[in-house]
């Protein structure tokens, strides 16, 4: 009787659970063949387990079976009215031919895959590579490696995520550089796109997760007139040809010397003392790049007395905000159709 009631009681679950997936006439048809059917239903093989019932239990167990029958005959019924019922509204319904079709809404990259891509495309076209690493990366690639030891001063300066004494979140894109220049041989001339991961609270201007995209030119003779005249081939062509761009001492572990990139403000091009972009000063600081530091050179077995190089980074939200103008960072993340909906016509 026990494995009687476990039966009765598991073809009721599993009747509601069919119930509830019921969406069409067909669906319908294939719930009362599968419990009702009169050689394989369920409800069907219980009558039939019934004659194997000891006499004495086959009074109660006829009872369990009469009402789970009961119960699944009454509620198909019901259903089968409901199909009846959207059946014939359905026949009644009129297909109007003449009427406008839907047009589907067509999709659009995200502002920030868009930049990207915008990116991207500019140093494919001078001739440089896409190459990509893991998030999660070693302290030894993510800081040693690029001249940054455990006790040096700029370890302040990067809020680290780490998951444990030796993996962490990637703070920047450079470890791709490392492992590009571990795995090829000069001549190098790469760009590396990615998240990375910080730990900042997030406002306008701050998000615990950005993107970035740093460059790398190796080769025989790079000077930094080289970088300079690359970064403004790039953002001549990513903003107008009239942006005006500075460089500014700086100081970066990996790289020696090192610059802060500034370029004009392509709002208010320095004449107005009330600009929210700039801020009246008419500069707006854009990446920064250096040359590859000797040290970096010589941990990836390359030698820097006969190679020298350029690596620059810069980040794709800023460089979007500045572009088309948005005031907050926090937008790029909210997923709301009406920000994200303007940036299909670009």
């Amino acid at each position: 009787m026990e494995i009687l009631e476990k039966e009765v009681e598991e073809i009721r679950k599993s009747f509601e659970k069919a119930e509830r997936e019921v969406r069409d006439y067909q669906s319908f048809l294939k719930l009362k063949e599968e419990f009702l059917g009169k050689k394989r239903g369920k409800i069907t093989n219980l009558l039939n387990l019934l004659r194997t019932i000891p006499k004495e239990d086959k009074p109660k167990a006829g009872r369990l079976i009469n009402e789970v029958k009961e119960f699944v005959e009454n509620r198909v019924k019901e259903l089968e009215k409901r199909m009846e019922e959207i059946r014939a509204r359905r026949k009644k319904e009129v297909l109007d031919p003449t009427l406008p079709a839907l047009i589907p809404e067509i999709g659009s990259p995200h502002p920030i895959r868009k930049m990207t891509q915008m990116i991207e495309e500019i140093f494919l076209r001078m001739g440089y590579t896409i190459e990509e690493g893991p998030e999660i990366e070693s302290d030894w690639f993510n800081f040693e490696a690029l001249n940054i030891p455990k006790d040096h001063p700029a370890r302040d300066t990067q809020d680290t995520l780490y998951i444990d004494n030796e993996m962490l979140l990637r703070t920047h894109t450079s470890p791709v550089q490392i492992r590009v220049m571990q795995k090829r041989k000069p001549p190098i001339k790469s760009i590396m796109p990615g998240r990375v991961f910080r730990k900042d609270e997030p406002d306008p201007t701050h998000s615990p997760m950005f993107f970035q995209v740093e460059g790398l030119l190796v080769d025989r003779g790079v000077s930094f007139s080289h970088l300079k005249g690359t970064l403004e081939l790039f953002l001549q062509t990513l903003f107008s040809k009239d942006i005006k761009i500075r460089f500014r001492p700086s100081y970066f572990p990996f790289t020696e010397p090192s610059a802060e990139v500034d370029i004009s403000c392509p709002i208010c091009r320095g004449n107005q003392k009330d600009c929210r972009t700039c801020g009246g000063t008419g500069w707006l600081e854009i990446l920064g790049a250096g040359m590859v530091h000797p040290f970096v050179l010589r941990v990836c077995g390359i030698d820097w007395n006969e190679y020298t190089g350029f690596a620059f980074g810069l980040g794709v939200e800023r460089l979007a905000i500045i572009k088309w103008g948005i005031e907050d960072m926090r937008l790029f993340y909210e997923n709301d159709l009406r920000f994200l909906k303007q940036f299909s016509r670009f």
